[in-house]
């Protein structure tokens, strides 16, 4: 029976299982995620979730206490300087447990623990689903839109209307010019016609006197 005891010791002595948990964390710190068992992931999170917390404030106490948990620079210099950036606006629940089946040799409960905010495909739902809009604001937007839509189509059928009025002004023009022209040269040519007719008229009248 348990009977209140609430730390699981997997199996270890004291310092075996704190040296083990800090280079888990430091492995889950740098590479993002992990592969273990279930009971060790679970006593990693506990671990891990409180250091984590402690790295949002960048000052060189938090470092030093970080480092008394990890015992290694590298790990705790990309800590404060990639991790603690993308956890800032999370309130807890920095990491995610996905159960994987079983082990083969001892049939031990396999899983993937990971911190949420490096997993590109639940970050992507969780960004769309807190971009959502209410109907409302929708609603307002697009009718917003549908104005400034209806706006710009009158002021083309606007531009439309003023160019073809300028192209039947033209066209009317071009006519009137046209027929000025034809006008112009059909009168000389008319003229030479009455004066060509004339002789012949007076012609025809000298040979009916005579006959």
């Amino acid at each position: 029976m348990r009977h209140g005891n609430k730390v699981n010791h997997l199996g270890r002595k004291t310092g075996h299982r704190k040296a083990m948990l800090s280079n888990m964390a430091c492995s889950l710190i740098e590479h993002k995620r992990i592969t273990t068992t279930l009971a060790k992931a679970k006593t990693l999170r506990v671990f891990v979730e409180p250091i984590l917390t402690k790295s949002k404030d960048d000052s060189t106490h938090s470092r030093r206490v970080v480092f008394s948990y990890l015992q290694n620079k590298e790990v705790v210099a990309e800590l404060f300087r990639d991790v603690a950036p993308k956890i800032s606006n999370r309130n807890g629940g920095y990491t995610r447990i996905i159960r994987t089946g079983n082990r083969l040799g001892d049939n031990a409960e396999m899983c993937l623990i990971e911190l949420v905010d490096f997993n590109e495909i639940y970050t992507k739902d969780a960004a769309k689903k807190t971009t959502r809009r209410s109907r409302r604001a929708g609603a307002k937007k697009s009718d917003d839109n549908s104005t400034v839509d209806a706006q710009v189509e009158v002021s083309e059928e606007a531009t439309v209307i003023d160019e073809n009025t300028e192209s039947e002004v033209e066209t009317t023009n071009e006519s009137t010019n046209v027929a000025e022209v034809v006008a112009s040269e059909e009168a000389p040519a008319a003229a030479e016609n009455s004066e060509s007719e004339t002789p012949s008229d007076e012609n025809e009248n000298k040979e009916e006197s005579a006959s």
